[in-house]
């Protein structure tokens, strides 16, 4: 659980950013242990990281949003 995140008015939507975030991992980690992936799996290989990584460019968003106004 990210402490920051508790009681703020955006914690709820980091919660669920983190969650979605970790779906992608898992989900990334599956394919990455495949020895040969198909053609398809490759694609969704590259899918998952682009997923991820907007997640991540939203939930760094969020935490400084956050950061800002508390400060503030």
């Amino acid at each position: 659980m990210d402490i920051e995140a508790n009681g703020y008015p955006d914690g709820e939507e980091i919660h669920r950013l983190e969650a979605q975030h970790r779906h992608y991992s898992e989900q990334l980690e599956v394919l990455i242990q495949k020895p040969y992936p198909s053609e398809q799996e490759q694609l969704e290989e590259v899918r998952l990281k682009k997923l991820k990584l907007y997640v991540k460019d939203q939930l760094v968003a969020r935490r400084s949003s956050h950061h800002r106004a508390y400060v503030a």
